[in-house]
């Protein structure tokens, strides 16, 4: 596929030749960057100028105000609101404050999966059909107008050629430098879109875009890109481009990450490259007046980091997922000695629950939600019971014995016929939600996705038997230490220690045992068994897991350098909803068993 450059509109002039650009073929392209919008004026007076770069992170789909699991508006304990169309009506009231003309609106990643319209239009309906519906989120960034999006690493979970068809759906550029050809080490998306905004005297300010990937992509869709694209790491490609980007006469440069702030790895030394290095790009590359930044999930209306090169100050901001935050960066500039030169940078958030849908937005896709509405409601089977989790951080579930049970099913099937065929299957799960329910008769897609919120995929490793208890060890440390002389147990109280999220503790099926909550840390589990006898440290087990924990989330020990098998991009909920879609019926009994159980002392708590 080659880039059109004549697509993006405001009389926009690509710069730059000979870039691979990467699709479902590998055929080759040009172009590295994008130049756009206004003349060059001649005022000789000093002047200075304002004009704001609008932001949102994550959108992950999320067009409409509503929780398709639900089936009722999006709320949650804050009140946050979610959805482009809520933040239209923002980025509106800002050019009218502003000037049109004095904003640019960009956004970070993670732009296409995570919702069930994303599924819908990937899966169900999807837009790769000779025939196929335009993207809604192309559709509603377009009406908005957006000026760049950077790649996130939830582009990939639907494979090369629909994050294209995406692409080409698209009146704006996708950026990701560091996204690149895994044969040529060319860039495989535009890099960088340069805009030109004019002062009120006329003379133009050219601010570029740098857009930056995770290079989590490559372990996390290893099944979708390993040998078409590479991803090295931001602070490496952010330190090529920038110096390119002033000398091309870049007046202001703007980086759009697709990383967090933390400096840290949820994949370990798997990658030579940091997951979350935003903050190391500010520290380490000069030239850069501020980021957008994504992928974490985390609200940072303002963070200002001393660049160690230059001594400037690189203000970074994180708008909250899913269309919920809004990021402004006020930014001035003022002439000096021939040029223009930043005078300040500031950032700030505004909260799109303060704000109503924008009508043009919902009634533009009004039938794409209507249909997907009627799909998350389609029945698609029974259960013979109804299944609570709110006894799942402490007691073996059928509920999450169901999610485990599938997800080994899966994995077995996947497996037949292969080396590791004849190896035992364990499946983790954890309590994500403890109001989760599956009724007692008819189930729908929305009870199933409600089952599963994060957009995890499925994947097996494996592990030695000494490996699966250190595993169950390190789950351990969730429960507080509790001595049979400190009187009755309170359920609310043993778990959650140290702060450990619910999502953060595994029940492991497929083996038994016991964990005694009397005991340190590190020396819990007991009775680990498998086939009625205890299990051998030399045993090999495959275990299915999601793509967060086997890529290190939680630093759980051995999971992440373990030897993968299998993997799949479905999230692990359209895998549940697929299931019960083929079997048609939830029977408990043929998967609950009381598995794991607390002890204190060798006591059971319960």
């Amino acid at each position: 596929m080659s880039l059109d450059r004549r697509k993006f509109v405001g009389g926009s002039v690509v710069t730059g030749a000979g870039v691979a650009l990467a699709g479902a073929a590998g055929a080759p392209a040009a172009a590295v960057g994008v130049e756009g919008g206004g003349g060059r004026g001649h005022g000789h007076r000093r002047e200075r100028y304002a004009f704001t770069v609008m932001g949102t992170t994550d959108l992950h789909g999320n067009v409409f105000n509503w929780d398709y699991a639900a089936d009722a508006e999006f709320d949650d304990a804050a009140h946050n609101d979610v959805g482009l169309a809520k933040i239209s009506t923002l980025v509106a009231d800002v050019r009218r404050e502003k000037g049109r003309h004095n904003t640019l609106l960009i956004d970070a990643g993670d732009t296409i999966q995570g919702t069930q319209l994303a599924y819908y239009y990937a899966k169900v309906d999807p837009i790769t059909d000779p025939d196929g519906p335009v993207h809604p989120m192309a559709r509603a960034m377009n009406a908005i107008g957006y000026d760049a999006a950077a790649l996130g690493n939830h582009e990939f979970n639907y494979g090369i050629p629909v994050l294209r068809k995406f692409e080409e759906s698209c009146d704006f550029p996708l950026l990701g430098a560091n996204a690149v050809d895994a044969k040529s080490l060319r860039p495989a998306f535009w890099p960088y879109v340069m805009k030109r905004l004019r002062s009120p005297h006329g003379r133009e300010v050219k601010v570029a875009v740098l857009g930056l990937t995770n290079p989590g992509i490559a372990i996390w869709d290893k099944a979708h890109v390993q040998g078409k694209l590479a991803f090295p790491g931001l602070v490496e490609q952010a330190a090529k481009w920038v110096p390119k980007l002033r000398s091309m006469g870049a007046d202001v440069v703007i980086v759009s990450a697709h990383s967090g702030t933390s400096g840290t790895s949820s994949y370990g030394d798997q990658l030579p490259y940091v997951e979350n290095a935003a903050v190391l790009v500010a520290e380490q590359v000069p030239g850069i007046d501020a980021i957008l930044v994504g992928h974490a999930h985390v609200e940072i209306p303002e963070r200002r980091v001393l660049n160690e090169q230059s001594g400037r100050e690189v203000v970074l901001s994180e708008p909250l997922k899913w269309g919920q935050r809004l990021t402004l960066f006020d930014v001035v500039v003022e002439w000096r000695r021939g040029r223009w030169e930043v005078g300040s940078v500031g950032s700030r958030v505004l909260n799109s629950n303060a704000v109503a849908e924008d009508r043009r937005i919902t009634g533009l896709l009004r039938a794409e939600h209507r249909k997907v509405v009627a799909y998350v409601n389609r029945v698609i089977g029974r259960s013979k019971a109804e299944m609570t989790a709110a006894q799942a951080p402490v007691r073996d579930t059928p509920i999450l014995d169901f999610i485990a049970f599938v997800q080994a099913e899966v994995v077995r099937k996947a497996l037949a016929g292969s080396a590791y065929a004849s190896l035992p299957v364990l499946s983790q799960a954890s309590c994500f939600s403890r109001t989760a329910t599956v009724p007692e008769g008819d189930v729908t897609i929305r009870s199933m996705a409600a089952l599963y919120p994060f957009d995890n995929t499925l994947e097996a490793r494996v592990l030695t038997g000494a490996q699966v208890r250190a595993y169950l060890e390190f789950s351990a440390r969730y429960y507080v230490r509790t001595a049979a002389g400190d009187g009755p147990v309170d359920p609310s109280k043993i778990t959650n220690a140290d702060g450990t999220p619910d999502y953060n503790y595994d029940a492991v099926s497929g083996v038994s045992y016991e964990i005694d909550i009397a005991r340190p840390v590190g020396q819990r589990i007991g009775k680990l068994m498998f086939g009625g006898k205890p299990v051998d440290d030399a045993a090999r087990f495959v275990l299915a897991v999601n793509n967060y924990r086997a890529s290190g989330g939680g630093n759980f020990p051995h999971v992440a350098a373990a030897e993968q098998v299998w993997s799949t991009s479905d999230e692990i909920r359209n895998v549940i909803i697929g299931w019960v879609q083929e079997n048609g019926e939830i029977d408990p009994v043929k998967f609950a068993s009381v598995d794991w159980k607390l002890t204190r002392d060798g006591v059971p708590v319960f």
